[in-house]
């Protein structure tokens, strides 16, 4: 039995992945990763660190990413409630350089997000309580942490006024930011 569909974005790299959801009377089932599975599509399998954020309705996260040499793939997944999801691709010579693409998560569609590196990610929660979980190629590194104005890529956010934290206000814009990330430096399995 196929648990696992993948729907390539029009971002190379960046998939859109939809387990199959086992439901009976007690609730349901979802399986998130296989290691074999992902490999045989070529994808990132070594995830040294994983976390989870909880947020309410209103609030935005984003759009984050790791510089160089500290970047790293991200697996997201809404495993409570529902995200308006966004990605920007930042690699220099990528035919999407620049562009986002965006995603309905929920828990309910159990979908998940294979984010390359180089690309910065961002999410908007729309139910009263959301969890996203993240699974990522590299730990987190402050002095590598970064990301852009939420507002800076033409995103069509459901609001123009989210609840914002005082560092995601202060991100550069897009149009600010020289981009270290390079298209097809990141193919290769880890």
């Amino acid at each position: 039995m196929m648990w696992l569909d993948l729907r390539q974005t029009k971002i190379p790299g960046c998939i859109e992945l939809f387990s199959k959801i086992l439901k009976d009377e007690r609730g349901f089932f979802v399986k998130t990763f296989h290691e074999e599975v992902f490999k045989s599509h070529y994808l990132k399998t070594h995830f040294p660190e994983e976390y989870f954020t909880v947020s309410f309705k209103g609030v935005l996260r984003g759009l984050h990413f790791q510089m160089p040499p500290m970047e790293h793939v991200k697996l997201v997944c809404c495993v409570y409630g529902s995200v308006f999801d966004a990605v920007i691709d930042l690699r220099v010579g990528s035919p999407t350089y620049g562009d986002f693409e965006t995603f309905e998560l929920s828990a309910e569609k159990a979908n998940m997000i294979y984010i390359p590196a180089g690309l910065a990610h961002g999410f908007y929660v729309k139910s009263d309580t959301a969890i996203m979980t993240y699974k990522v190629t590299t730990v987190y590194s402050p002095e590598h942490d970064t990301g852009l104005l939420w507002n800076s890529a033409n995103i069509p956010w459901p609001c123009d006024n989210p609840v914002l934290s005082e560092r995601d206000e202060k991100f550069i814009k897009l149009d600010d930011y020289v981009s270290p990330f390079v298209y097809g430096d990141q193919d290769e399995l880890i």
